[in-house]
């Protein structure tokens, strides 16, 4: 009877093995390099991380995370002497959403910076924490 229904029903049946797939793939490939904003606050208290902003000026005008230094994504490459001296520190990534954290994640990690992390869902996750932001600096 089971089969009989399979059978009859094979594209709805896809579709619900898909769709169920789909919805926990995420669960299993978790973004390891990514952090949330309580774990990026940790890591920020604990183990002196810094905290790298690479949106446009701009962005980093209206607030930003303190003591972030910032350094926009285009001019990251240029600029990588500037934060040498923080290689055997953590840094934390962030821009408004998390797309072009993980970018420059990628970026930090061909150059040697071993512990880039990616603010997950960006400085939005980060308000959304009702963590402090400034716009001094």
């Amino acid at each position: 009877m089971f089969i009989e229904f399979v059978q009859q029903n094979i594209i709805w049946v896809l579709v619900a093995l898909i769709s169920g797939t789909m919805l926990i793939w995420p669960l299993f490939v978790r973004d390891k390099s990514a952090l949330t904003p309580a774990q990026a606050t940790t890591m920020i208290n604990r183990e002196d991380a810094v905290v790298l902003d690479v949106r446009e000026t701009g962005e980093f005008g209206t607030g930003h995370i303190v003591g972030a230094r910032h350094i926009t994504l285009a001019q990251l490459g240029s600029r990588l002497s500037e934060i040498e001296k923080f290689k055997a520190r953590p840094i934390i990534v962030c821009c408004a959403r998390g797309q072009r954290s993980a970018g420059a994640c990628t970026q930090l990690k061909k150059a040697g910076f071993e512990r880039a992390y990616s603010l997950a869902g960006g400085l939005d996750a980060w308000l959304g924490a009702s963590l402090p932001v400034t716009t001094k600096g």
